[in-house]
């Protein structure tokens, strides 16, 4: 049987199903508004809200497991009061209705010990497993090679958006589903050890970037970014086909090739010298 991966229209989340039914959701980053609050921006909690939108999808779904697909906490490199409140609560919740594994991201060192280790939560390595035949890491790190013989890899980490600018500088923000392949040539270089001639080792895998679950992290605009832009290693290093992207909008609407997208009157690519995130605090 061969994984389909579904979005949940109007969702930033993932249904997968193969012999299980897998929930997957990105980037959450509980306790942002304790960051937030030390930078003047009073926000209250919405860890309640957000709980409440992942167990309406497994309520929707009743998946087998739910992926958590990185940065689950927010701040680095300490653990907020608001994190060891919440974190404990939010997984444990999670891991009364299904089985949860998280996929650490740059945010979440530490993140084992937030939890009772009795219930039914794995933490995974951060660069990745393979679960029920997809591959899945969270963007920071590159993957385990064993990913790599998936014929599907989801990741997450950029916070995907696409961002259109019109003639009086008025801009929208829209989260986005990337849908890409690897740039082979740039893996063979990082994965000199790996056979890219035999398919038990290098399926040819179909890359799927998450937007991030929490809308307070802003994210980067990829009509408007180079590769320099992107964060993690396989995204700077070109180790993906950025200019063949498919971009997709939360609804479900194709807006095309990035390539082609960027063709567009209200689109600009902008130049820089280094990484940076807009429209947002940067939780990288």
């Amino acid at each position: 049987m061969s994984s389909e991966i579904t979005p949940i229209i109007e969702e930033p989340a993932l249904i997968v199903t193969n012999t299980e039914t897998s929930l997957v959701v990105a980037d959450i980053h509980l306790g942002i508004e304790w960051d937030l609050y030390r930078s003047g921006i009073n926000l209250p909690s919405q860890m309640g809200g957000r709980l409440e939108r992942i167990l309406g999808y497994i309520l929707a779904n009743s998946p087998d497991r739910v992926i958590l697909l990185g940065d689950v906490k927010h701040n680095v490199p300490q653990v907020s009061w608001q994190e060891k409140d919440e974190i404990p609560r939010f997984l444990e919740t999670l891991a009364e209705y299904t089985h949860v594994d998280i996929f650490p991201g740059n945010h979440d060192g530490g993140i084992e010990l937030l939890f009772n280790r009795q219930k039914d939560i794995k933490v995974h390595s951060a660069r990745g497993a393979i679960l029920d035949g997809v591959g899945y890491f969270h963007g920071h790190t590159w993957p385990a090679p064993e990913l790599l013989a998936a014929s599907h890899i989801v990741t997450a980490h950029n916070h995907p958006t696409v961002r259109f600018t019109d003639a009086f500088g008025y801009s929208i923000v829209e989260p986005a589903w990337i849908r890409t392949k690897f740039n082979v040539g740039v893996l063979k270089r990082r994965f000199g050890n790996l056979d890219f001639e035999n398919p038990a080792q290098w399926a040819d895998p179909e890359l799927f970037v998450m937007p991030a679950f929490n809308e307070l992290c802003g994210g980067v605009p990829f009509n408007e970014s180079t590769q320099k832009d992107l964060l993690g290693p396989v995204f700077s290093s070109g180790g993906i086909e950025l200019e063949a992207s498919g971009v997709y909008l939360l609804d479900g609407t194709k807006l095309g090739l990035l390539r082609n997208i960027r063709k567009l009157p209200h689109t600009t690519v902008r130049t820089r010298t280094g990484n940076s995130r807009r429209n947002s605090r940067s939780p990288s």
